[in-house]
């Protein structure tokens, strides 16, 4: 074990934090993480997407929030992508079924888009992490 961050790298404590109970004090730092490494797994089709709205905050996506974003994932439903619709591009749940293809809101004020074979609809990736900054 190293005592100094690598490049890109912080420290990783081996102990998690409780999000319940308290828990003792950590203990050792287990190692670095480099965030690169964690939130990438195919650098060259993955970009990042600043999120605007309200129609996600009940996945805990929220106006401002950072979407990384993976286009070589295929979308299957459940997934949340980006996508475009008449040149607007929007976040939301993808649902494939029987009946057709619907985007779905996170937000009880918003309704789904059903898309058709006409609508020009376009895949742009698959939402893997959202990034987030907490409120000081």
């Amino acid at each position: 074990m190293q005592d100094t961050p690598q490049p890109g790298g912080i420290p990783l404590f081996a102990e998690g934090v409780a999000a319940g109970f308290p828990s003792p004090a950590m203990g050792d730092v287990h190692g670095t993480l480099d965030l690169n490494e964690l939130c990438i797994s195919h650098p060259a089709a993955t970009y990042f997407v600043r999120a605007r709205g309200e129609s996600m905050i009940g996945v805990g996506i929220s106006d401002g929030d950072i979407l990384v974003v993976d286009r070589s994932i295929p979308a299957r439903s459940g997934h949340i992508i980006i996508a475009a619709l008449d040149g607007q591009f929007t976040v939301k749940r993808f649902e494939k079924s029987p009946s057709g293809i619907r985007l779905l809101p996170e937000n009880p004020a918003f309704h789904p888009i059903s898309i058709t074979p006409n609508s020009g609809a376009e895949f742009f990736g698959v939402v893997t992490y959202i990034i987030k900054k907490v409120p000081l």
